[in-house]
This record gives structure tokens, C-alpha cells and sequence, in this order.
């Protein structure tokens, strides 16, 4: 009778090893491998394809506030280029797929600690006359987590991810700021070729002039010789932007992330029409608006957070997790039940030298915000002085150029009245396109300082002046924007 019983449990422990197999095995739905190679030619196929006047762009401008009545655009500014980096550039697709890691990060520090599944079996040669030659066992293992180490995990990996997220909004505007960097170089360098183009028919009419009186008697060849110098050094500045103009425009396409053949097909916003007279943020706002809208600084903020779960999550791991592990075994005819406990004796070390590392973590990413805050106080303030001194240096030069308007107004008179002779009004014109140029050059220092105040502060001076509300271009909140992910179908 005891044999039968054995036997009917011995049949009842394969039995039931055998279920938990196979239940195992069934709720195990196992994912295939899928290669995804690159395809390096339709990837640059792609990239060619990439068209400002395509419909997905269009629709997209329109979801941005852009008047139907306006599109297709006919002239571009800042704003405008900074939507089509917005829209093209592949930066911001990286630091997209960068968040979606984070996030995906986030949902795998949620999991709890998964259970396994022990067994063994065994013959014997009955040496000893037992009844069975049979040993069998099943066992789980449970773990289970102490001292809040799950919650310490999700907290941590939230703040990575916000991180990520930010990086996408940082990333952004590092677009904006090469955007608008690049349409000014662009435009300063076509105002260059203009007023340079003026000086060289000027200086060939002066050299035209010294040729003539030397023919005649009235000039030296000294003069003369000076005058074609002068001709050719204007003429050597003049090819050489020329050729910047190129770099230039390949600087303007890699900003926005089109091809280069269809920034040359565009029309930008006169150089003039787009100077702004955006004004002066307050002084006592500058320190304030720059700590609240720096992305660096709310990213740093982040990071200090992720330094304050890994210490915690130290200070956890003091106390040792657990695992719990029932079990059944049949024994050459005998069954055992067993239930098992066990952890790490970590309260030996209390993991101390784990929590120290931790702690002087912390202390370096609060040391590093606050040499952030710093610096971003620093450079808000550097670039407010510099935007000043250049507002300032421009209107003093542009009184300059209006009194050397008149003047030229003045020769202009004299010359018809044959008071003055044209060689002396061809110098006096070439003053006046030195007075253009100077203007030219301060307008593109205001304009290159307004940016830099305005990367300082990561924010357009335009919406710290509530300009912006009624402008249906309001690229001023990139944060939202650069989070609104276009659809890749209509690239």
C-alpha cells in the first residue's frame, strides 16, 4: 500500500512539473528578430527629396499659425527657417529617439523582479534498499524588493527622461541659434558685394580719371599707380565674398536641413526690412527670465534629481532584499515540502563605500548648477552690456552717415555748378559708401548681439517684450514646438 501511494505521488510531481512547463511554455509569446539594415542611397535619396514647398510642410506651417492666403511662402526670414529646421533637420529627430529610449527605460525600471522556476531529478541504484530509485523537485524562487527600491528605480528613470525630453527643446534652439546666425552672415555678406561693387565702379572711374591726366600731363604715374592698387585690392575683397557667399549659403541649408539647391531657389527678406526694432529687456528681468527659461539649467536640475535617486536608492540597498522559496520534492519515495528564505548579508558593509560615491555624486552635480547659474547670470548680463554699446556705436554712425549725406548732397550741387571737378566727386561718393558700409557693419554687430542676449536667455527678445502676440510667426515657446513631431510620411 505504501508503494501504491508513492507511486501515485511520485506520478502526481511529474504531473505536475510537467503542467508548470507547459504553462510556461505557452504563456511565453517570444519576439522574432527583424535586421533592419541601413539603405545608405535611399537615406540620401531622401535627403534630396527634402522640399520647403512640399504639401507636409505646408500643412505644417498652416498647424503653426501661418495665413492660408500666405503660403507658399515668397520670402523667407528667421522665423521662417527656424520652422523648416524645425521641420527637416535630422538633430531633432535624434534627440526624439533619444527621449523614446528614456522613456522606454522608464517603463523597464517599473518591472518587478521576476520569479524563477528551480527543478531537478535524480536515480538512485538502490543500494540501500530504498523502495523508489526515484528523486524528483520542484521549487520558486520569489523575490522580493525591500525599502521602496522599485519606487526609487521609476523616480529615477522620470528624471532621465524629462532630461531627454528637454534635450529635445535644447536641441531646438541650438537650431534657431544656427538659423538665425547663418541668414545674418548670409545677408551681411550680400550687403558687402553691394557697397563693394559700388566702391570698385568708383575706384575704375578715379583710375580713369588718373589715366587721363597722365596721358595729358596733369597727374604723375605715382598717383596714377596708387589709384590701381586701391582698384585692386577692392577687387580682390569683392571676389572673395563672392565666394563666402557660397559657403555661406551651405552654411544656411546644413542649419535648416534642406539641400542646398533649395536654398538657392529661395528669396530671403531684405536685409533692411528684417532689422527689428526689438528694444531693451528691463535690466532687473534678465537674471530671472534667464534662470527660468535656460534648458541647460532645468536639464542640470534634472540631473541633480537623478543624483538624489541614486542616493537613495544606496541608502536602500543598506537593507537586504528577499526571497522567498517554497518548494516540493520527492525523495526515493518520500515527499517534502520545503519553504526557503534567503538574502544578502548586507548589513555586514551596510553598503557604505556605494553610498559614499553617491553622496559625492550629489555634491558634484549641485556644485555644477550653481557654476551654471553662474555663468548663464554672467552672459546675460555681458550680453545686455554689448547689445547697448552696439545700439549705442550704431546711432552715433548713423548720424555720421547722415552728415556725410549731406555732404555728398553739398558735391553733388558743386559739380553742376562746376565748382568742384569729378575726380573730387568721385572721392566724395566713395566717403558716402564708407559711411554705408560702417552702418552696415554696426547693424550686423546689434544684430549678432541680439542674438547672443538672446541665446543667453533662451528666449526671443521679442516675447520678453510681449511683441509677439499678435504675430501668427510665434516661434517664441520652442519647447512646444520641437516636441510636435511631423509626420515623417509628408518629409
Amino acid at each position: 500500500m505504501n508503494n501504491h501511494h508513492r507511486n501515485i505521488a511520485s506520478n502526481t510531481s511529474l504531473t505536475l512539473l510537467g503542467a508548470c512547463i507547459a504553462i510556461i511554455v505557452s504563456a511565453c509569446s517570444f519576439q522574432q528578430y527583424t535586421a533592419k539594415p541601413i539603405n545608405q542611397i535611399a537615406s540620401v535619396e531622401r535627403f534630396q527629396q527634402k522640399d520647403p514647398a512640399s504639401a507636409g510642410f505646408q500643412q505644417y506651417l498652416l498647424s503653426n499659425g501661418y495665413p492660408e492666403k500666405n503660403l507658399p511662402l515668397q520670402q523667407w526670414d528667421a522665423d521662417d527657417l527656424t520652422f523648416c529646421a524645425l521641420y527637416f533637420h535630422p538633430s531633432l529627430d535624434v534627440a526624439r529617439a533619444q527621449w523614446r529610449l528614456a522613456e522606454q527605460a522608464e517603463a523597464s525600471a517599473a518591472e518587478r523582479p521576476i520569479p524563477s522556476l528551480n527543478g531537478h531529478f535524480a536515480n538512485s541504484n538502490q543500494a540501500n534498499g530504498d523502495n523508489s530509485p526515484y528523486a524528483f523537485g520542484l521549487s520558486i524562487d520569489i523575490p522580493i524588493e525591500t525599502a521602496n527600491k522599485r519606487d526609487i528605480r521609476i523616480e529615477n528613470a522620470r528624471h532621465l527622461s524629462i532630461a531627454a525630453k528637454l534635450e529635445i527643446a535644447q536641441t531646438a534652439w541650438q537650431l534657431r541659434k544656427d538659423v538665425v546666425q547663418s541668414l545674418n552672415d548670409y545677408q551681411f555678406n550680400q550687403q558687402q558685394i553691394i557697397f563693394l561693387t559700388n566702391e570698385e565702379a568708383r575706384r575704375k572711374e578715379i583710375v580713369a580719371i588718373y589715366q587721363k591726366r597722365v596721358d595729358l600731363g596733369a597727374a604723375s604715374n605715382v598717383e596714377l599707380s596708387t589709384a590701381k592698387l586701391l582698384l585692386q585690392t577692392i577687387t580682390s575683397e569683392l571676389n572673395a565674398k563672392k565666394y563666402s557667399r557660397l559657403v555661406l549659403r551651405s552654411k544656411l541649408a546644413s542649419s535648416t536641413g534642406l539641400p542646398l539647391t533649395k536654398i538657392e531657389a529661395m528669396h530671403f527678406v531684405p536685409d533692411a526690412d528684417s532689422q527689428k526694432e526689438v528694444g531693451f529687456p528691463p535690466s532687473g528681468n534678465l537674471q530671472t527670465t534667464a534662470l527660468l527659461n535656460r534648458l541647460d539649467i532645468r536639464i542640470a536640475l534634472e540631473r541633480y534629481a537623478v543624483s538624489e535617486a541614486k542616493l537613495k536608492l544606496e541608502i536602500a540597498k543598506q537593507y537586504p532584499n528577499l526571497v522567498i522559496s517554497p518548494g516540493y520534492a520527492y525523495e526515493f519515495g518520500d515527499s517534502i515540502w520545503s519553504l526557503g528564505l534567503s538574502g544578502l548579508l548586507t548589513i555586514l558593509n551596510k553598503n557604505k563605500l556605494a553610498i559614499a560615491e553617491a553622496t559625492q555624486l550629489r555634491e558634484v552635480e549641485a556644485t555644477q548648477f550653481e557654476a551654471l547659474q553662474a555663468k548663464t547670470i554672467a552672459q546675460a548680463d555681458t550680453a545686455n552690456m554689448e547689445l547697448m554699446l552696439a545700439k549705442q556705436a550704431l546711432d552715433n554712425q548713423q548720424k555720421l552717415r547722415e552728415q556725410q549725406q549731406l555732404n555728398t548732397q553739398r558735391s553733388e550741387r558743386k559739380f553742376k555748378a562746376g565748382e568742384i571737378d569729378r575726380l573730387e566727386l568721385a572721392f566724395n561718393e566713395l566717403e558716402n559708401i564708407n559711411a554705408d558700409k560702417s552702418v552696415a557693419l554696426l547693424q550686423f554687430q546689434l544684430k549678432t548681439a541680439q542674438n547672443q542676449l538672446e541665446n543667453a536667455l533662451q528666449k526671443p527678445l521679442s516675447a520678453i517684450k510681449n511683441t509677439s502676440e499678435n504675430n501668427p510667426k510665434n516661434i517664441s515657446n520652442l519647447e512646444d514646438l520641437s516636441f510636435k513631431k511631423p509626420n515623417n510620411k509628408t518629409k
